[in-house]
């Protein structure tokens, strides 16, 4: 069924690929969070063990909250790995790495990049496309992409 909520299918279809996209990158960095969570090793593991934890806690609930708000627009929401890692602009980690520092810089580097892409969509979104909702949307998941960014770079310094 079509949806009618004031937004034409051409500024549906521009927002909700703007959300596959970072449902897409949410979820590459979900798994990349997961494997520094299984495989850090330190001095410092114990606390590095549990930050990742939360964070990718934070990000699972974030996966569905994008996903669903993708389908309130009636779109069809990626589901699979191959979906994601071809939409994801962020990168998988293949390494062996287990220096929980590098795994820090690692995802801090991806969460700011994250905060960028979304900073341009929110403009995107807005201007081009009309879609508060998903403006609005998206403020929100830039507000947690920055509270862990700061976390991060204060257990880097």
């Amino acid at each position: 069924m079509k949806s009618n909520i004031g937004l034409s299918d051409q500024q549906i279809k521009g927002s909700t690929k703007i959300l596959n996209q970072v449902l897409a990158d949410t979820f590459v960095l979900d798994v990349k969070t997961r494997k520094y969570h299984w495989n850090v090793l330190g001095t410092h593991f114990y606390e590095l063990h549990k930050f990742f934890q939360s964070v990718y806690e934070e990000l699972d609930e974030l996966v569905d909250e994008i996903a669903e708000r993708n389908r309130s627009l009636m779109a069809y929401t990626a589901g699979s790995m191959g979906e994601f890692v071809k939409t994801a602009v962020l990168q998988e980690d293949f390494s062996q790495i287990t220096d929980g520092t590098q795994m820090l810089q690692n995802l801090l580097i991806d969460f700011e990049s994250q905060i960028t892409y979304l900073r341009q969509s929110i403009n995107e979104v807005t201007d081009d496309f009309k879609d508060a909702g998903t403006a609005d949307f998206l403020t929100g998941i830039i507000q947690k992409h920055e509270k862990t960014a700061w976390m991060i770079r204060s257990l880097l310094d």
